[in-house]
């Protein structure tokens, strides 16, 4: 294999890495060569599995505005390395709180601030690092994937109100971004995981699955980080303002 310069290696900032689609995603554009800047609220593992070390990793709160922009100027000086390019940035992290003993939130029991929390981490802040990084996204002709959810798109028992609704929001602001950052270069889509085998799942998907999916099966986080590499890569160098649907059937 020829050896790839640090400055030509391409380079993939995601938040949420920690676990589920975040941890299959790291694996699958690690093994195809790429340097993967990680962002999460905890520190840099001193047992992690992966190949990179700290200077890989960012520690950011993205329910904390002030803290997010901090973030993005550290991610900025750390591409300085690859020439200030960035090949694709995958906004991946996503909140959803429940009341005690894992039910779901409705609109009627969710507070103003866990509402204003859950946008802030899983619709405002994409689009703060998206714009926060567009220089370095141009420069590369780089990628957007916002990862949403097929709760954005119909009431779903387990995810709660304030999740839905900004995932909803999020598909609508990929459409946006396409639009605006398409003349730029920058190509800007989304996935919409429907059951993923992750930590995550509640009781009862066992339910959704023999009644509301044709494939009878859970998806695997393996299954999204492929459609995701996809997304970032020359394969898909005309898809933009897409959603990309990975459910098995679920959303028919």
């Amino acid at each position: 294999m020829p050896v790839t310069s640090n400055a030509e290696r391409k380079t993939l900032i995601l938040t949420g890495a920690s676990r589920g689609i975040g941890h299959a995603t790291v694996k699958r554009f690690a093994s195809a060569g790429w340097r993967v800047i990680t962002c999460s609220r905890q520190p840099f593992p001193e047992n992690c599995p992966w190949e990179m070390g700290p200077e890989d990793h960012i520690q950011v709160d993205l329910s904390d505005p002030e803290d997010t922009r901090r973030a993005i100027a550290e991610m900025r000086r750390r591409l300085e390395a690859q020439g200030s390019r960035l090949n694709a940035l995958v906004n991946n992290a996503g909140i959803s709180p429940k009341v005690p003993g894992g039910s779901r939130l409705g609109t009627i029991e969710t507070s103003l601030e866990d509402w204003q929390t859950v946008f802030q981490v899983n619709f405002f802040a994409p689009i703060m690092l998206a714009r926060g990084l567009i220089e370095e996204l141009e420069r590369a002709k780089g990628a957007v994937v916002n990862v949403t959810s097929i709760a954005g798109s119909r009431v779903h028992p387990f995810a709660g109100a304030a999740y839905a609704t900004s995932k909803a929001a999020l598909a609508a602001l990929t459409r946006e971004m396409a639009h605006d950052f398409g003349p730029r270069g920058i190509r800007v889509n989304a996935i919409s995981p429907g059951e993923i085998d992750t930590s995550i799942l509640s009781p009862g998907t066992d339910k959704i699955v023999r009644e509301q999916i044709p494939l009878r099966r859970l998806g695997e986080p393996e299954e999204v980080a492929k459609a995701i590499y996809f997304l970032c890569t020359e394969q898909s160098s005309y898809v933009n303002g897409a959603e990309l649907h990975i459910n098995g059937g679920q959303h028919v």
